[in-house]
């Protein structure tokens, strides 16, 4: 019992991660179309914000509370920017998005190394967060939880965001027939530009959490990059709720296989269950209705 537990909290500790990688995705690739290879990048650039942010305030707690807030301004510009200087040209091109964001993926990766320098770097966890708590026999991290809260928080106010506020509004009406609703008085590219800053900057936010569980490299994006995908294209284009159930189930899925296999078993496994998945069920668990009739 006390096993199953404790490779329950690993599914949802895994599942927490994967969705705040795919939480920004969902939206620059779900709802936006567009293949950001760099996404990986913007993860990366929330880990080094923490890093530099905790060189500056030496005091933990208030470092990590500030870095989620820097991190998320840091990836939303590196996001608006990329929108703007590159992505705007190429919404109809999606081989020519998905080549060009890698090579700027590439360069955001060698400045990072320019700047902090190949090794890894490490950040100290608040001391509120040291430890962990014993829930049903089973001791589960404190890191591990406050990011499963954190996930959980992310998804909350991205779903009130879009929901009920006008720009969420304006973001969904883009998505369901762009020109119908430039026709109704709404920018497209105010609305693009700020649905790429929150999706970026959501990715920044996944690097924040990621450096309470590990070391910061300029290639640790890359490790969630294909995860993160994988969880939009199975959640459904576009869906929220679908992304939040696909990250859950891959999580839990990938624990408890990898429990009675190896790592690398596990994935292999986990990857051939989605291949089938997506066969059966192409579009995803949930579908995007739209207005287009195109």
């Amino acid at each position: 019992m006390e096993v199953a537990i404790g490779q329950l909290f690993t599914g949802l500790s895994l599942g927490s991660i994967l969705l705040l990688a795919a939480l920004g995705l969902s939206l620059t690739f779900g709802q936006m179309g567009v293949i950001n290879m760099a996404h990986g990048e913007f993860i990366m650039a929330g880990c080094y914000t923490t890093f530099v942010v905790q060189q500056v305030i030496h005091a933990t707690g208030a470092a990590l509370i500030v870095s989620l807030f820097a991190g998320f301004l840091v990836g939303g510009l590196l996001g608006a920017a990329l929108e703007m200087g590159l992505i705007r040209w190429m919404y109809d091109r999606p081989l020519d998005t998905l080549l060009v964001t890698f090579g700027v993926g590439l360069i955001l990766q060698q400045l990072a190394r320019n700047i902090f320098g190949a090794p890894a770097k490490n950040v100290v966890a608040p001391e509120w967060l040291s430890g962990g708590l014993t829930i049903a026999g089973t001791v589960v991290p404190k890191t591990r939880l406050f990011i499963l809260v954190l996930a959980v928080v992310a998804v909350a106010v991205l779903a009130v965001a879009l929901k009920a506020t006008p720009l969420g509004r304006r973001i969904r009406a883009v998505v369901q027939n762009r020109g119908l609703a430039e026709t109704s008085g709404v920018s497209s590219r105010v609305t693009d530009v700020s649905t790429f800053f929150i999706g970026s900057g959501l990715a920044a936010v996944a690097g924040v959490a990621l450096t309470l569980i590990g070391s910061t490299s300029p290639t640790i994006g890359q490790s969630y990059l294909v995860d993160a995908f994988l969880v939009v294209v199975i959640g459904g284009l576009g869906q929220i709720k679908g992304t939040v159930l696909a990250a859950f189930a891959l999580g839990l899925l990938n624990s408890f296989i990898e429990y009675s296999t190896t790592a690398s078993v596990a994935k292999v496994i986990v990857f051939v269950l989605i291949v089938i998945f997506l066969q059966v069920r192409p579009q995803g668990l949930f579908t995007v209705r739209t207005r287009s009739l195109a």
